[in-house]
């Protein structure tokens, strides 16, 4: 059996399962070619996310954990045997999901499965999260955890942030699917259009968490809405705005999903987009109230579209079709 094989079933099933929630679905219905790079990439941006979500860690210390682990990622090893302790030692025991604590404790096993990577495969995971951990970084600066409330200041800081966690997942989805699975993508459109397409769509999942999440956010001293601190009003209002932006940038990922020309992979791509759109709508239905205590779909609607996607996926009409259903 080889090393591949081996950290795939080791990382990629049970850990992945329990750290990525409902994006697993999308990952276990990717085509084989697929699954092993895109599952690594999110397991190690997972890795990252933690590290720089366990505020009980000072910030200067999450900061330098997650340098160290960019230049692990990009092949310098010279700092792994630390950051290991340190993620075992330190962050481990802070972690109140198990599945969290999992994560800190095999780190060692995870860049040992990116080992084990070559090619595009290891230049496009590598880029990947270089980006995503320079989003982490940034985000910590921003919102140190001092006790203090903090907004973003305009919209391009937002924006910023939406492509560096999100966006370039979308372009490196798509590099994956052109470079591993050669025709997986429609051949009238170019592989740049559907980055585009890609970058978007990732963008419009991320805003999704951010408004769905503005209440919890709030009371971890954190606002990703531009002038979200200047009272309750102001923040429904911007929260109306970029739910809009939200909408816009899901509209790139149906064109990005509809000209997905292999079946297995426009359903495994389709089902973050329809369990979002499904997510808008419900937050458009509630009252401001109940979206700062916070909007989720429940596992009936995930299971119902789960089965409607299997069918409309079949072609691209019939998938526009389910998606304007449930975005109403």
């Amino acid at each position: 059996m080889s090393d591949e094989s081996h950290h795939e079933r080791e990382l990629g099933g049970q850990l992945l399962a329990s750290v990525s929630r409902s994006f697993y679905l999308t990952l276990k219905a990717l085509p084989k070619e697929l699954r092993e790079p895109i599952s690594l990439a999110y397991l190690l941006a997972r890795t990252a996310d933690t590290i720089a979500d366990t505020a009980a860690v000072p910030a200067e210390v999450r900061l330098q954990c997650l340098e160290d682990y960019q230049g692990l990622v990009e092949g310098d090893t010279a700092k792994q045997r630390d950051l290991t302790e340190s993620l075992q030692q330190k962050f481990a025991p802070l972690q109140e999901d198990e599945s969290e604590k999992r994560l800190m404790e095999r780190f060692a096993d995870g860049l040992a499965w990116l080992s084990t990577m070559q090619g595009a495969a290891l230049v496009a995971i590598r880029q990947v999260l270089h980006h995503i951990i320079r989003g982490q970084m940034l985000d910590i600066r921003r919102f140190p955890g001092d006790g203090q409330v903090r907004a973003l200041n305009n919209a391009e800081e937002l924006d910023e942030y939406t492509w560096l966690v999100a966006g370039c997942v979308g372009e490196f989805w798509t590099e994956m699917c052109a470079t591993e699975k050669p025709g997986s993508l429609a051949p009238q459109v170019s592989v740049e259009q559907m980055k585009a397409w890609g970058a978007g769509f990732g963008k419009g999942l991320q805003l999704i968490n951010i408004l769905r999440d503005v209440g919890e956010d709030l009371e971890d001293g954190r606002c990703y809405l531009p002038g979200g601190l200047q009272g309750d009003a102001v923040l429904e209002a911007e929260w109306s705005q970029w739910s809009v932006v939200c909408q816009d940038h899901l509209e790139s990922g149906l064109s990005y999903v509809q000209h997905v020309a292999d079946g297995k992979l426009r359903y495994a791509t389709a089902l973050p987009l329809l369990l979002g759109i499904r997510t808008v709508a419900k937050m458009k239905q509630a009252t401001w109230a109940e979206i700062k205590a916070g909007i989720k779909i429940s596992r009936l609607d995930v299971a119902k579209i789960l089965a409607e996607a299997a069918i409309a996926c079949r072609n691209p009409a019939s998938l526009e079709k389910l998606y304007r259903r449930l975005g109403k």
